[in-house]
């Protein structure tokens, strides 16, 4: 099943566009919506999962209209916001138990089965009988998961899932996030590139409501071979560097230097040096030349 956008728009009360006529389509597998806070993925997320009704624009996933009928797309939905939920004092067994009920699944040994099968999935069945206001922020997350799988869903919608987790927790939950991306559309929110780069299969950048870039990670990193420049400078000399050339990032390394990356179609000068293209710069590239120009 295909999620098709089109023509989508919505600007709130206080003026703000947060989605800009926006089209795209989503198939089958993990999907990365790559862009920094504020640039409108929360609301896009928001609107798929009809919490919110658009201005303008139409949303179908397979034959479903998804601003017409929203019961049939929820029936098949999976949604993971960016804030999950306050937890009372009840284990993960019972409260998923509680969730199954909700979503229609009304006989015991059935409910049962499910529950026993989500723990498994991300994990968590050794801690099955433990409050989950008491677990930590990686195990919510992947809790957060476990409760999204109950009714099978086609089209899962995962919106900053790993923010504020430690790498040990993230690596974790995106371990789980890729076994249950295989046979569902999952469109996975985040700004952080690595994990687009680790998971995602297409992706697309997102600023101000807008699609900049839809592509795959393979591709957008193939598309700036030859283009992109790196040199180590002193600190002081980064103002320079920043008015002479086209600066995407810039590190510091254990002597106090820095790692500057440019990008140029040729060597910007003779001191620079070719490097392999990351997805960072993709990303970088992207929201410079999105930037308004200044007259």
């Amino acid at each position: 099943m295909k999620l098709v956008i089109q023509n989508l728009t919505k600007t709130y009360k206080n003026g703000v566009k947060a989605i800009d006529d926006l089209s795209i389509e989503i198939g089958k597998g993990m999907f990365g919506l790559l862009g920094p806070n504020g640039a409108g993925k929360s609301s896009l997320m928001r609107t798929i999962a009809t919490l919110q009704t658009p201005d303008s624009g139409t949303v179908t996933f397979g034959d479903i209209n998804v601003l017409e009928d929203k019961m049939s797309l929820r029936k098949v939905l999976g949604y993971l916001p960016q804030s999950f939920g306050v937890y009372p004092k009840i284990s993960a067994e019972d409260l998923l138990d509680y969730f199954a009920t909700l979503k229609g699944v009304s006989n015991k040994e059935e409910r049962n089965a499910i529950v026993k099968e989500v723990l498994e999935i991300t994990n968590l069945y050794d801690v099955r009988r433990k409050y989950v206001a008491g677990y930590s922020g990686g195990m919510k997350q992947r809790f957060g998961i476990a409760q999204l799988l109950l009714n099978n869903p086609k089209l899962i919608i995962v919106d900053e899932p790993t923010a504020g987790l430690d790498p040990a927790e993230r690596h974790r939950f995106l371990n789980v996030l890729r076994e249950v991306g295989t046979n569902s559309t999952v469109i996975f929110s985040t700004h952080i590139v690595e994990d687009v780069k680790e998971l995602c299969n297409e992706m697309a950048i997102l600023n101000g409501g807008r699609i900049l870039k839809h592509t795959t990670p393979q591709e957008a990193t193939k598309e700036l071979e030859g283009t992109i420049w790196t040199k180590i400078i002193n600190r002081e000399d980064l103002d320079d560097i920043q008015v002479k050339y086209n600066l995407l990032s810039s590190n510091y390394n254990q002597d106090d230097t820095l790692n500057v990356r440019v990008h140029a179609a040729e060597k910007p000068a003779e001191d620079f040096e070719a490097t392999v293209p990351q997805l960072d710069d993709v990303y970088f590239i992207a929201l410079k030349q999105d930037e308004p120009d200044i007259a």
